[in-house]
């Protein structure tokens, strides 16, 4: 039974001495400039904004909007992703004040990276906007992580029972 429990011991100690020394993984996409750039200040919109990061992107699952100072939508379209350039149409713009473009991508490691910038329309358009931005603002969220650590305990543990009946 000592050995059963010293077993046991040890392959915790182990799985936890990995975790604790495993380094962040540091692969993930980094926006490296926008179009346009980020607070400047425009007289006219553009037709299309864009964010590049520093690795391609994967064209699955990519969201952008621009959502102007009346809270409404102003991007058009689905956004496009080309290698590690991600951006999407912009219908002609309307009051003068910021609008702020937000953005989700996936990094080639599956990581999923989001963020925002803003510019400045100096010169009110006559541009219709889209609906309100309140329901259609893509979303943050990541994957959650608590299952990877549940699937290592259960590795670990089925791990110290194979090596206590391999024992007998």
């Amino acid at each position: 039974m000592n050995r059963v429990i010293a077993t046991l011991v040890l392959a915790i100690s182990l799985a936890a001495a990995a975790v604790a020394g495993a380094g962040v993984a540091s692969a993930h996409a980094v926006r490296v400039a926008t179009d346009p750039v980020e607070n400047t200040e425009l007289n006219q919109g553009p037709q299309k904004v864009s964010a590049t990061f520093n690795e391609a992107l994967q064209p699955q699952f990519a969201a952008m909007t621009v959502v102007g100072p009346d809270g409404n939508l102003w991007s058009t379209g689905d956004p496009r992703v080309d290698g590690a350039v991600v951006s999407v149409g912009v219908r002609p713009l309307g009051p003068s004040g910021t609008y702020t473009v937000n953005y989700r991508v996936t990094s080639a490691d599956g990581h999923v990276v989001s963020g925002s910038w803003s510019f400045k329309l100096t010169v009110s358009g006559t541009g219709t906007p889209g609906p309100s931005a309140s329901a259609t603002t893509p979303s943050s969220d990541g994957i959650p992580v608590w299952p990877f650590f549940v699937a290592a305990g259960l590795i670990v543990t089925a791990g110290a029972v194979w090596a206590v009946r391999r024992q007998r």
